[in-house]
């Protein structure tokens, strides 16, 4: 598998919100991450994908079919985890492998079967019963079980305690051990990005503003701590964002390398994608 998705000048205009000129691929054997504020699109993205919303204009190819022409085919192989469970509140786990055993053409009931015991999951109760991050290694459990080859999960994270969502980073992780698949995820935990994602796709807006490998972007960013007047000397070709306040400034470096060249007396720190974030979408701050 080459690219398990390719969209090429995705747009959707609701009126009030545009969906823009968006273009990015899933490499087969990784993990996207997408991220962005909340209303970027990230949502609106993996909808078109999912043919959930026609787009207006560009093309969306999934595992190399195009996703409305052969929809019915390549959803086949194709897993999907939403941020709320789908599953009806008086359904017992059961019952989902039940009926989803007549819904996906390469269901497998024993590894199903088996995701339900590690992920400790019972038998008798319902759904409703269910705390949210066992409905979501429900829904994890139900998605990896159709055997797909692709994984889409719009913030399957979300809301989730520390541990159990180390436990489902630790799946995704062992699903893209097989080259033939890979995983688009969309979170607002970034640091969750941080340890799996192999790349990142930042929606501004409506616009990819950054993408690229997760690791050459966090070395090409850092976080500068200076002074007034430090800053006044920094070339703004190096400044994506910046913070000013009384006591000094705070600000996103680009081209790390080279500014630490250039300006040898400054100190730049490591950065998070969580402040490359912050620092993109909200420019110059005065405090």
């Amino acid at each position: 598998m080459e690219n398990a998705i390719e969209i090429r000048h995705l747009t959707k205009d609701y009126g009030s919100f545009k969906l823009s000129d968006v273009s990015f691929c899933v490499p087969g054997g990784s993990i996207v991450g997408l991220i962005g504020e909340n209303g970027a699109g990230k949502s609106t993205t993996i909808k078109c994908i999912l043919n959930l919303i026609r787009r207006d204009a560009g093309e969306i190819l999934l595992l190399g079919r195009d996703n409305i022409k052969d929809e019915r085919l390549v959803k086949e192989d194709i897993g999907v985890v939403l941020d709320e469970s789908t599953f009806h509140d008086t359904l017992k786990a059961p019952d989902v492998g039940k009926i989803l055993r007549r819904v996906y053409k390469h269901w497998d009931s024993g590894l199903f079967q088996d995701y339900l015991r590690k992920f400790s999951l019972p038998a008798d109760k319902y759904i409703k019963e269910f705390s949210r991050g066992m409905k979501m290694k429900l829904s994890i459990a139900a998605a990896l079980s159709s055997r797909p080859k692709l994984l889409i999960l719009d913030e399957a994270t979300g809301g989730l305690d520390p541990v159990v969502r180390d436990e489902i980073l630790d799946e995704f992780l062992n699903f893209i051990q097989d080259e033939d698949h890979a995983i688009l995820i969309s979170s607002h935990i970034t640091s969750d990005l941080e340890k799996v994602a192999d790349y990142v796709v930042y929606l501004h807006r409506g616009q990819v503003a950054i993408q690229g490998a997760k690791d050459e972007l966090l070395e090409q960013y850092g976080r500068l701590v200076c002074s007034r007047a430090d800053m006044a000397a920094v070339d703004d070709a190096f400044v994506v964002g910046r913070r000013t306040s009384q006591f000094g400034c705070e600000a996103l470096i680009q081209n790390k390398e080279k500014f630490r060249r250039l300006y040898p007396g400054l100190t730049v720190d490591p950065v998070t994608l969580e402040e490359i974030m912050v620092f993109t979408v909200k420019g110059d701050v005065q405090s």
